[in-house]
């Protein structure tokens, strides 16, 4: 059995003498593990660097099987951003949320679209990334939950009211609640900043460390937590970053579970 296709480096992992398993992410085949023969020597390294483009080729004898994988690459992400704190940061969150979250050899093409597009502008232009690149970073985790199962219902109030006075989210039922309807409960719901709802608002720091609260409770509450997995490291490190940022000192990891309320 085998395929090649276009894929994402989203790990890689030394083995042996001078192999690694590597982790890839395709569109049409998605997560896949594989031997690289090679991967930890020194060119080996440069074409398995996590969030690199490749063009990969997975070969076994049985489809059960770890199979080894080769590669060429197409684009080198993080080579271009090892200046850019931030941009580095975000890579590496997206990348081992993928890496941690999806199922193995299940097709997830949205998801992996959207990466694919999120890395190359990140590794592309990371001025933008440090201005309105956490945005998309939000976007896209929230994207990552609906395609697990575990999406959010952002489109009306779940109490009824004005749809566009949308401020919150319940922790509990991820439906989105009026400031109006909020009431004695505010306390307890999460925010939801603008640009979730707007595609054309980038929002501020403290937006986006909003907006990193909100879908990092249901990434660890639904999409770790119910494979009894914590949230990768470097989603809590790109988490502080912008904490920092917000001039905010948070209270643990973004992402940490919320007070309940009824429905």
């Amino acid at each position: 059995m085998e395929w090649e296709a276009p894929a994402l480096v989203l790990s890689a992992t030394p083995y042996g003498e001078g192999s690694a398993i590597v982790h890839v992410l395709t569109g049409e085949y998605g997560l896949y593990h594989g031997l690289a023969r090679g991967g930890s020597s020194s060119r080996g390294r440069a074409v398995w660097q996590t969030g690199n483009l490749v063009r990969a080729r997975w070969v076994a004898r049985l489809s059960e099987q770890l199979g080894t994988i080769t590669a060429e690459t197409v684009h080198a992400s993080a080579a271009r951003i090892l200046d850019y704190p931030v941009p580095l940061a975000m890579l590496a969150s997206l990348c081992a949320l993928a890496d941690g979250s999806l199922p193995e050899r299940e097709p997830h093409l949205a998801v992996f679209q959207g990466l694919t597009s999120l890395l190359a502008r990140i590794s592309l232009d990371p001025e933008w990334a440090e201005r309105e690149g956490m945005a998309e970073v939000v976007r896209w985790e929230l994207l990552l939950l609906s395609e697990l199962g575990f999406g959010l219902d952002l489109g009306h109030c779940a109490l009824g009211g004005d749809s566009g006075d949308l401020k919150w989210v319940s922790p509990r039922t991820g439906r989105a609640v009026s400031d109006e309807r909020a009431g004695e409960w505010r306390d307890r719901l999460l925010p939801l900043p603008a640009f979730v709802l707007d595609p054309d608002q980038v929002g501020t720091p403290q937006d986006w460390y909003d907006g990193l609260r909100l879908s990092g409770h249901f990434l660890h509450r639904d999409a770790f937590g119910q494979r009894h997995r914590p949230v990768p490291e470097a989603r809590g490190r790109l988490a502080d970053m912008i904490a920092r940022k917000a001039d905010i000192v948070p209270p643990g990891q973004a992402g940490e579970d919320a007070p309940a309320e009824p429905d």
